[in-house]
């Protein structure tokens, strides 16, 4: 379970960081354990305490077979500043973006420290050339079906060109993970009128318009993200992160709210039992952990972040949207996406 001493380069699928999360490394031992039986085929560069995680991979047959060990002797705690984990270059999130960055495994994820991770990845692995910045994605549910959603976070302010750039590696992302030929993309706005906004987002709607390959809807509102109007919503950091969070509350009020319901008294609680089969399927339905993994495109590799207090399940998804993204070639996309972009006159801030 080491890495090969004649000095040979082995290409992995993933690099993982296995020391990153509240319940690092056993949650992300038993995630790569269920992600060991959905993707056989893969192998994986499991990152950190070594003689810990050999003795954890001991009892995780399925992962052991898949996973080359590599020693990291410090961790980055979850309080730690950005600019203090960037100075700690031994640590087992540090590592793993630096097999992606040398081209050793396609692709990194961890439940880590957020800000690290994405300082570490926009220096170590770096942004496209082809892109002015990074965007944090991610997958939520709708009446439709899942929507991406971008940017949650990584840019408060944006630009015209920005927001074109959004756009165009959300279409790339709903194409690789969720399977869509043709996803269709709307511009979040206070008003699904074309002269309604400030003259940012109109200017990006004009050149998405122009753009053969992209289903641009128009502008679209808060309330069509739960509806599913479009299948990619793209916006700035500072709205989409309010949004994704305000939807998240919303999702465990309404939890809390039929918890209370169906406990409320003995009728009520014969009564969840007759509707418990529906119930399931709704609790199904908004598990949190069907949609871990949030995405930082943009970047010369693929970066995913799990949540940080995840279990098992959800650590397995997100290594499903990382092999998802390897698997179609991802990065390629979005460099051919780009190239096909016609020459706008958008300027930046």
């Amino acid at each position: 379970m080491t890495a090969p001493a004649d000095g040979t380069l082995r290409r992995f699928s993933l690099a993982v960081d296995a020391m990153g999360g509240d319940s690092a490394p056993e949650a992300v031992l038993d995630g790569l354990e269920l992600a060991a039986e959905r993707h056989p085929g893969a192998s994986f560069l499991l990152v950190g305490d070594e003689a810990r995680l050999a003795s954890l991979l001991a009892t995780r047959p399925r992962a052991a077979r898949l996973c080359v060990l590599r020693h990291a002797p410090q961790a980055v705690p979850g309080d730690m500043k950005p600019t203090q984990a960037l100075r700690i270059r031994d640590s087992s999130m540090r590592i793993a973006i630096d097999a992606v960055a040398q081209g050793e495994a396609a692709a990194v994820v961890s439940s880590g420290n957020t800000g690290a991770l994405m300082a570490l990845a926009k220096i170590v692995i770096k942004t496209m050339p082809e892109i002015s910045r990074p965007a944090l994605a991610a997958i939520t549910p709708s009446a439709r079906g899942d929507v991406v959603m971008l940017d949650l976070g990584a840019n408060v302010q944006c630009d015209a060109r920005n927001l074109i750039e959004f756009a165009i590696m959300g279409d790339a992302f709903a194409r690789a993970v969720l399977g869509l030929p043709a996803p269709t993309l709307g511009l979040l706005n206070v008003g699904s009128e074309e002269l309604k906004g400030d003259d940012r987002v109109r200017e990006a709607a004009e050149t998405l318009r122009a753009q053969p390959g992209l289903a641009f809807h128009g502008f679209v509102e808060g309330h069509d993200i739960a509806a599913g109007t479009v299948d990619v919503v793209v916006t700035d950091g500072f709205t989409g992160n309010v949004a994704l969070k305000t939807g998240e509350g919303a999702l465990k009020l309404m939890r809390d709210l039929l918890r209370q319901v169906f406990t409320s008294s003995i009728p009520a609680r014969a009564g969840y039992l007759l509707a418990r089969p529906a119930l399931e399927r709704l609790r199904e339905w908004m598990d949190p952990r069907r949609y871990n993994g949030a995405i930082l495109l943009g970047l010369n590799g693929v970066v995913v972040k799990s949540h940080g207090g995840t279990d098992a399940t959800g650590f397995a998804h997100a290594v499903d949207v990382a092999m998802d993204m390897v698997t179609h070639g991802f990065t390629q996309t979005i460099r051919d996406s780009l190239s096909r972009l016609a020459a706008s006159p958008v300027t930046q801030d």
